[in-house]
């Protein structure tokens, strides 16, 4: 396993991060302690380092369970959890983005994971009621308190992650480092806003269902059973056809279908990590082999094709002929391209 730097920052994480949802059975799903601990140790003997559970996760057993996992060496591990998501059902601040969720939310995930901090703090999801400033305010706080190190965001529109690191800079206040979204040739309409967005603040992202809850892997079209609907937009016409791709280029190249569709998010200009879920050792030694998989850019071109979308307004007008020569002058070929947002 390699490594790279988190973001704008010095905190070195491995090319794949583990995702810890199934380390517990509260759901219905998922693995016991017996076998998360095996889930756990195939992926650090690998050289993993980078892990991610939540508080909202098997109802807080998958902190419990990582909690003990790293007790014998936390200062190898760096940990990721959220807050957002509701602790209880008791009372209406238990849940949401503001200042006292998080704090109280922090705190439980400390004593679940039984630790005294955290090495990176994610807002789960934008609850479109909190203002941007007391999120960045509590959040750096916490950073100032030792209790958290550095600031990740997730399922939050671009514009608002915009305004939240344009107002950190200006304030000198911690920056989000880290985006978590949904990502994978089934879901590439984040390449709309939101990955441009990352690319311009130099946040890594990481893309949860990178292998569309399993569909990516082709184990579906052979005919095995998951959690996934048959009416399922990662099962409809467009990702079965974006499958069938994904598996022969799999069989031209001696690989699985897995670590094609996850070579395929690595491989791109942005920073990206995958998380990869597992409720079993084997799954994470499946997904452990894209690290040793090198796409050609033939094969990027062809995943890029199949999973091709519409990028809608503005970027597609961008894209058109007359805009290009309004814009340029009729000179856009033979202009240097850069970037001064960068």
């Amino acid at each position: 396993m390699k490594y790279k730097l988190l973001g704008r920052s010095g905190l070195k994480v491995s090319e794949l991060c583990l995702g810890t949802m199934g380390f517990g059975t509260e759901n219905g799903w998922g693995s016991d302690k017996e076998i998360s601990k095996q889930v756990f140790d195939t992926y650090v003997n690998a050289g993993g380092n980078f892990l991610d559970t939540a508080n909202i996760y098997t109802r807080g057993t998958s902190e419990r369970f990582l909690g003990e996992f790293i007790a014998s060496d936390r200062e190898r591990y760096v940990v990721a959890t959220k807050y957002s998501l509701f602790e209880n059902l008791v009372h209406p601040n238990a849940s949401g983005n503001s200042r006292k969720n998080m704090m109280a939310t922090v705190e439980a995930s400390l004593k679940r994971l039984n630790t005294d901090y955290i090495d990176l703090l994610y807002l789960h999801i934008w609850d479109n009621l909190t203002p941007v400033d007391e999120v960045l305010r509590a959040m750096d706080d916490l950073v100032r308190q030792g209790k958290v190190q550095y600031l990740g965001i997730s399922d939050t529109p671009a514009w608002v992650v915009s305004k939240a690191n344009t107002l950190a800079e200006l304030m000198g206040w911690s920056q989000f480092i880290g985006l978590q979204i949904e990502y994978s040739l089934i879901q590439r309409t984040v390449e709309r806003e939101l990955i441009p967005m990352a690319e311009h603040y130099h946040m890594t992202v990481l893309p949860w269902a990178p292998l569309a809850g399993g569909a990516l892997s082709g184990k579906y079209l052979r005919g095995e059973k998951g959690r996934i609907k048959e009416n399922s937009n990662r099962l409809n016409e467009r990702s079965v056809k974006i499958t069938k791709e994904v598996m022969a280029i799999a069989d031209e190249i001696g690989a699985d279908a897995s670590s094609v569709a996850l070579k395929w998010l690595m491989q791109q200009n942005v920073s990206c990590i995958p998380i990869v879920g597992a409720t079993r050792p084997d799954q994470v030694q499946q997904n452990l082999k894209c690290v040793d998989v090198t796409l050609s850019v033939e094969h990027m071109q062809r995943l890029n094709d199949i999973s091709a979308f519409e990028l809608g307004f503005p970027a597609a007008f961008f894209e058109e002929d007359a805009v290009k020569k309004n814009v340029s002058g009729g000179f856009y070929g033979q202009t240097e391209r850069r970037n001064f947002l960068k």
